[in-house]
Parts: structure tokens; C-alpha cells; sequence
């Protein structure tokens, strides 16, 4: 494992093996689900962005209920004819960079799914607003938290609704363990842990480099972590301390691009979590949450396959979805077109706290001091 995309392949492989299953299977296995056809609105989604992601929500996308691939935004011809060919994209639904405006003229589409580097998000995802379209973005929203609130400001002011891509924020065994929190089965929360990474490969791509990703691990890999605790613990934390791990590869983590950091955050109710960001180490992906009267773990916990946990009390009962992506697409036009509320928000606001967050890990890894949060 060399690579965010061996990375991505090997946590996935399961839930990518079974990407034509019928997520009716999955679904017959969950006592809420009706046995009668969906009859109702379904949200039609062009995707901004055909890279490894993108293609695993196009594919997630065919599965879907409530939500369908209409359309598409590419630089690349080649691999646009290919897409028109696997899902039946239109021609008058097909945009590149320079004139993806004109989606404002296209009743077709309801929403824009960007999905491209992190540099990228801010102008996509202000110039998709501007189309009087739905915006969903993939996290961070931002590089830091005023990209992230300059996002958020410009749907505001353009009228339309901005999700960001939380695929665990519907993810069952996630869920299954909010729930039980909430019950009270685990007692007051004490601690919780948030661990992963892998090795990264390439060192040209553009997530090792600073001004295109906007740091390192901690962007990618660390903002599990990060959200996890948040909707693991039940509060947003109140102060961070972190640290940087010496970098193994100076040519590969240059300035600015962190390999590895231990960070901790404490909550208003006492609760502390201890986690973990890397480049540097494989098979690091684990939650673990731990209350007064009980525990919960996820072990992997971000992986793209089917999560495995357990309890204090056994095994998780809820069911894995063959892809995470159609769950979460699925729900989200749950909130686009019918005012659903999630359990754990996926708007803006939530991007935004995580991207103070992350801000001020980087700020007490470089002055080696606690830094006091206020994210509301």
C-alpha cells in the first residue's frame, strides 16, 4: 500500500465489490425500510470532478433511490465520453470548467457535486452557487476556516442549500452508536480516540503539496478524527493541544505538509480525546469511545467497506450498506428536497467548526501551547 488510491481501493475493496448489488438487499435487512417501490422526488446531480472519488460516487449513484447522476463537469474529454457511455449522460448535460455556468440554464439539474482538489473547492463551489443550484462539497470545505466560511457566505447570499460530503454522518453502525449514547448506555463520556493514516505514495500529487491541499494529513486523513470525537462525544471541544511527529521524508513533506500529529481536545463535559493523524504508518483507522458504564469501538472506522464494531454489550447490530455513498446520497436529497433533518448536521456550519478545528491544531503545533476554541 503505497497510495491514497491503494489506500482507497483496499478500505473500499468490499463495498466495491458488490457496487452493482441492489441496495434493495442491503435495505430489506433495515425494519424501517417500506417494502413499496419510492415514488417520491428524486434529486438530479451533476458531478464536478471524474477523478478515483468521483467515479465511486457516480457508481454509488447508480444504486441510489432518491438520487440520480444526470450530469457531469470535466477537463477531460476523453474520460467525459467514457462516463456518457457507463450512465447515459446527455450531451446537453455535459460542462468543463470554463462554461459549467450555463448549468443555470438546465432544468435537469438540481444540485453540483464538487469534487476536486481542496485548492479548488472555494471558486467551484462560489461559481456552482451562482447557478441557482444545490451545492454539495467534499471536506474540508475549506483550506482553512475563512475559505470554509467565504463558502458558506456565498450559498447564502446565492439563495441555495450547501451540504458537505459526511458520508459517516450516515454511515448505520456510526449511527447505532450515536443512538446508544444518547440512551444513556454508556454512562457520561469520558474519552474518546481517533486514529488514521496510511503511507502515502506519490510524492508529485497535489495532496503533498501545501498550497493545493492546504497542509497534510491533517487535511485529508485528520478530519475524521476531528468530526468523529465531535459526533462520538456529543459536544464540540472547547480547547486543542498538538503535536508534529519529526517527518521521515523531508523531500516528501516539505514545509507546511505535516506527516504525522497527535493532537488532543477537550470537551465542556470533561471528556478528552487523544488522536492521531498520518502519512507515515498503514493500518491505522480506529474509534474508540469510552463512558462511565460503557464502550464502543470502531475497528476500521473509515474505511469505505463495511465497518466492523462492537460494544461493551456485543457486536453492533446495525447492517453495512453495500456503498456508504448511496446512503449518503440518498439522504441527502432527503434534505434537499424534503427539508429532512440529519441526526449530525452536514451543512456549512458543521464544515466550518471543524475547519477552526483543524486551524488550531496547526496553530498549537507551532507554538507549542493549548489553544482555547470557540466554534459557535
Amino acid at each position: 500500500m503505497n497510495s491514497r488510491r491503494n489506500f482507497l481501493q483496499k478500505l473500499g475493496l468490499s463495498a466495491l465489490a458488490v457496487q452493482f448489488s441492489p441496495v434493495t438487499g442491503w435495505a430489506k435487512n433495515q425494519a424501517q425500510v417500506s417494502d413499496q417501490p419510492y415514488d417520491g422526488p428524486v434529486l438530479r446531480v451533476a458531478i464536478m470532478g471524474i477523478g478515483t472519488y468521483g467515479n465511486i460516487v457516480a457508481r454509488a449513484l447508480q444504486a441510489s433511490t432518491k438520487a440520480k447522476l444526470v450530469g457531469v463537469i470535466s477537463g477531460s474529454p476523453e474520460k467525459v465520453k467514457d462516463w456518457q457511455s457507463k450512465y447515459g449522460i446527455p450531451d446537453k448535460n455535459v460542462y468543463n470548467y470554463s462554461n459549467f455556468e450555463n448549468i443555470k440554464n438546465n432544468p435537469d439539474i438540481d444540485a453540483i457535486y464538487v469534487i476536486v482538489p481542496n485548492f479548488l473547492h472555494k471558486p467551484y463551489a462560489l461559481r456552482a452557487a451562482t447557478t441557482g443550484k444545490h451545492v454539495i462539497c467534499e471536506k474540508p470545505l475549506g483550506r482553512n476556516a475563512k475559505e470554509s466560511q467565504d463558502i458558506v457566505d456565498g450559498c447564502k447570499k446565492a439563495g441555495v442549500k450547501l451540504l458537505v460530503g459526511y458520508r459517516m454522518h450516515f454511515e448505520p453502525k456510526n449511527l447505532e452508536i450515536i443512538s446508544m449514547r444518547n440512551a444513556g448506555d454508556f454512562g457520561k463520556i469520558k474519552y474518546f480516540t481517533g486514529n488514521g493514516g496510511f503511507r502515502i505514495g506519490d510524492p508529485t500529487q497535489w495532496r503533498l503539496d501545501r498550497e493545493k491541499a492546504g497542509g497534510g494529513s491533517m487535511m485529508d486523513i485528520g478530519i475524521y478524527a476531528v468530526n468523529g470525537a465531535r459526533y462520538m462525544v456529543g459536544e464540540d471541544p472547547i480547547w486543542v493541544t498538538a503535536q508534529e511527529l519529526p517527518k521521515s521524508d523531508t523531500t516528501k513533506f516539505k514545509e507546511g505538509v505535516d506527516e504525522t500529529i497527535t493532537f488532543q481536545m477537550g470537551f465542556p463535559s470533561g471528556a478528552v480525546a487523544q488522536c492521531l493523524s498520518t502519512y507515515g504508518m498503514n493500518y491505522v483507522d480506529r474509534f474508540l469511545l469510552i463512558g462511565e458504564r460503557g464502550w464502543a469501538e470502531l475497528n476500521p472506522a473509515n474505511g469505505y467497506g463495511p465497518l466492523k464494531g462492537r460494544t461493551n454489550k456485543g457486536e453492533l447490530k446495525a447492517v453495512s450498506p453495500p456503498m456508504q455513498q448511496t446512503v449518503q446520497m440518498d439522504e441527502m436529497a432527503g434534505i434537499l428536497l424534503e427539508g429532512k433533518t440529519p441526526v449530525v448536521a452536514v451543512d456549512g456550519e458543521e464544515a466550518i467548526k471543524d475547519s477552526k478545528i483543524i486551524d488550531a491544531v496547526y496553530e498549537a503545533v507551532k507554538t507549542g501551547k493549548k489553544v482555547l476554541l470557540k466554534l459557535s
